[in-house]
């Protein structure tokens, strides 16, 4: 079932509570240093900074990452480590961009959620990047598999919009919120600025500023348009698209699915994402929806002890009978006589 309804499902009060960012004294060296417990109120910044970048993320215990980072001119920096298991909080609202890198990052419970887009659940979210743009809400919480390894890029918005280098699109440039995308070209240049600050190559500074504003290049050109052209261009989705929609359909697989919000995941409106939809995969975004549910409830009808109601009500029907009508519908079967053809 598909719904335009746009609520969302924000974490409980006690995790929005205000954390006070860690300390990143200024220096004029890479050197920033890893920090374990840094809960004073010092912002991140660099010694000939105009314009300093003062937000960080909040992390909650504070205690239970190590952290290093560094900052020049208009952009800033951090490589986070976490040194132990346990839930960790992430927070961040403020009026700098930030992009975060997910280098290792699977979760046995977990949600991330970005003002403006629906929370996603995702237990892998390893090798994929979020982008939060100034101003909105960002809440992440990890009850981790793997100690996660993450890396935060902080850009000054009015720089960043107002940059010459950035071509004369730059001071009227909108960005969106994306959650766990891929793109090949913002992580390899994110991955070289990471590696410089945890390795503490002192005498690059010139070469870290360089691929800072090669990131904010990347961003821009992401946040323009181009990509959403390509995919016009060619009538269906993009690689990154349909991985987008796919991961999000198969977290929500049990519950009604927002049009709207599902277009605004893959940056296209929802007339344009539905068309896009069919080209790619054949068949309407409904229909494949459907066909999912089946494929998961094929999987629980293999199971020893679930019965038919149960795993009609686990793949998101609300009645044994639409359940039936629907798995027969797709497999020509009724569930328990696909069941019986197992044994």
């Amino acid at each position: 079932m598909l719904t335009d309804s746009d609520a969302l499902d924000c974490e409980p009060s006690a995790y929005r509570e205000s954390i006070r960012p860690p300390a990143f004294e200024p220096r004029t060296r890479l050197r920033v240093g890893t920090c374990t417990d840094r809960n004073q109120a010092h912002p991140l910044n660099h010694s000939t900074t105009a314009a300093t970048i003062s937000s960080v993320v909040q992390i909650s215990p504070p205690d239970a990452v190590s952290r290093r980072g560094v900052s020049w001119p208009g952009m800033a920096g951090e490589s986070v480590q976490a040194n132990r298991r346990g839930r960790i909080n992430f927070h961040f609202c403020a009026p700098v961009h930030m992009l975060a890198m997910y280098e290792r990052s699977v979760r046995h419970e977990g949600g991330t959620f970005i003002q403006g887009l629906p929370q996603s659940t995702m237990r892998d979210c390893s090798r994929k990047l979020v982008f939060v743009p100034a101003g909105r809400e960002y809440h992440d919480w990890h009850e981790p598999r793997t100690l996660p390894r993450v890396a935060f890029f902080y850009f000054n918005a009015a720089r960043l919009a107002s940059s010459p280098e950035l071509g004369p699109s730059g001071s009227s440039m909108s960005f969106a919120p994306q959650l766990f995308f891929e793109d090949s070209a913002l992580w390899d240049t994110a991955l070289k600025l990471k590696t410089l600050i945890e390795n503490d190559e002192s005498d690059n500074r010139l070469y870290l500023e360089a691929l800072g504003t090669v990131l904010a290049h990347e961003l821009a050109r992401r946040n323009t348009g181009g990509r959403c052209a390509e995919a016009q261009v060619h009538g269906g989705l993009l690689a990154w698209q349909r991985r987008t929609a796919v991961d999000y359909i198969e977290e929500h697989l049990a519950e009604p699915i927002s049009l709207a919000a599902l277009a605004q995941l893959v940056r296209l409106s929802p007339n344009y994402f539905c068309r896009a939809f069919s080209q790619s995969f054949g068949i309407p975004l409904h229909r494949y929806h459907s066909r999912q549910r089946i494929e998961r409830a094929k999987t629980l009808l293999a199971k020893v002890g679930a019965s038919v109601t149960d795993v009609g009500f686990t793949v998101g029907y609300g009645e044994a009978s639409a359940f039936s009508s629907a798995f027969r519908r797709v497999t020509g079967l009724a569930p328990s006589t696909y069941r019986r053809t197992l044994r």
